[in-house]
């Protein structure tokens, strides 16, 4: 047993959309508390850069190039973990998609849906089939999915969006009701508006958006993708060892009304 009393010290954690936003400050958080992190994302100049910067700073850290819509990517994704360390103890679900549409339903292409969906919710099955299995072999794990405020509330013009991020909770519910008495833990959270590329691009194309959402969230401003990934490591560690089937919401209050 690891004597690193870290909130994940001696534990492997997979980090899906890694190369970015809240999968790189995952890294980051995860990394700083213990973990030996295994990044998995399509764009290996960032995982690389990203591996790099956290071997230099004393971490355990490899990339896997990886596609989550793709299930073979998913398995070797996890089989790098395994291989490389052992075993598989914790799982950030975090590669996704936004609608990315800003129009109402009935104007939207098949394609905006077929993208959404596939990535949020065809991307997350082939992670979880894969993450649970190898948990299953090493005796148990937790899993943290990431759903979004727009999994457990509607937001107008973002419908294809909406249901993903909804059947990722429902995932997560029905991963975590399966599998919690064999050691297993699922768990989601549902992050408000955090700042990354993709939101600077959104409030960029909207103006006045940024400042109707933060006017929106009690807390009256944008999260940081850290904040993100701490309740991420929280539930990812032996800290929450009763918390299962839950959706945290991380958005300053926004839901809280």
């Amino acid at each position: 047993m690891s004597d690193d009393h870290r909130l994940l010290g001696g534990k492997t954690a997979l980090i899906t959309g890694a190369s970015s936003g809240i999968g790189a400050a995952a890294a980051r958080v995860f990394a700083a508390e213990g973990a030996a992190v295994v990044l998995a994302a399509r764009r290996e100049e960032r995982l690389a850069a990203l591996v790099d910067e956290l071997r230099r700073d004393g971490h355990q850290a490899s990339y896997v190039v990886t596609d989550v819509t793709r299930p073979e990517d998913a398995a070797r994704a996890v089989r790098h973990a395994v291989e490389r360390h052992g075993r598989l103890d914790a799982a950030f679900n975090n590669a996704g998609a936004g609608g990315g549409s800003e129009t109402v339903l009935h104007l939207l292409d098949d394609a905006v849906y077929d993208r959404v969906m596939e990535v949020n919710v065809r991307g997350l099955w082939n992670c979880l089939r894969h993450e649970i299995a190898a948990m299953l072999e090493g005796g148990g794990g937790a899993v943290v999915n990431t759903s979004s405020v727009g999994g457990l509330v509607s937001i107008p013009a973002s419908a294809p969006y909406i249901a993903a991020k909804h059947a990722v909770v429902g995932l997560t519910r029905a991963a975590a009701a399966e599998y919690a008495a064999r050691g297993i833990r699922v768990n989601a959270i549902a992050p408000g508006a955090t700042r990354s590329e993709i939101t600077d691009d959104w409030f960029g194309r909207n103006p006045g958006l940024e400042k109707a959402v933060t006017g929106m969230t009690p807390q009256g401003r944008i999260a940081a993708p850290e904040e993100i990934a701490q309740a991420a490591a929280w539930l990812c560690s032996g800290r929450s060892p009763f918390l299962t089937g839950a959706v945290v919401p991380v958005d300053g209050g926004f839901t809280n009304g």
